[in-house]
């Protein structure tokens, strides 16, 4: 039996979030807020925003509308976000990753043309569901990058 790409997608976000845990302690703990240069992002950082995007993503498969404030807005719940222990860093992206993924795998099939209005112009509900793994997938590279320059990358 073939999947639905919701499950597939769904399925696909969850193991993402793993891979990106697992990249994250690659890192050695006093060097997660370390950045390569003045210009690059922070295994926490990075962490920090998969774990706020997925709950945003959730909020707004499920209303139909962008929700996570403007950016400004993001960037101090991100700050806020980033000074997280890594336990509870660990348990906001498990606990929004699965309510993303929830959302993912029950979207009706009807709502996959949704259009939704954001910043950067308009998506469908169909794109929109594949920016959780996509965005963890991403984020995971770039930490396992920073975990190669530290000499930490096995």
């Amino acid at each position: 039996m073939s999947q639905s790409i919701q499950e597939f997608l769904a399925a696909g976000t969850l193991k993402a979030s793993a891979d990106l845990i697992t990249a994250y302690l690659r890192i050695p703990a006093d060097k997660r807020e370390w950045s390569p240069s003045e210009t690059s992002r922070s295994a926490v950082d990075q962490l920090a925003e998969c774990a706020l995007l997925n709950g945003f993503t959730d909020a707004t498969i499920k209303t139909h509308v962008m929700t996570g404030g403007n950016m400004d807005e993001y960037f101090r719940i991100k700050a806020q976000t980033v000074k997280l222990s890594f336990d509870e860093l660990k348990e906001k992206l498990a606990t929004n990753t699965a309510g993303v993924a929830e959302s993912i795998k029950t979207l009706p099939e009807r709502d996959l043309s949704i259009v939704i209005d954001m910043p950067w112009g308009p998506m469908t509900l169909e794109q929109m569901i594949t920016y959780p793994m996509w965005n963890m997938n991403y984020h995971e590279a770039q930490i396992n990058y920073i975990a190669s320059i530290l000499g930490s990358l096995k």
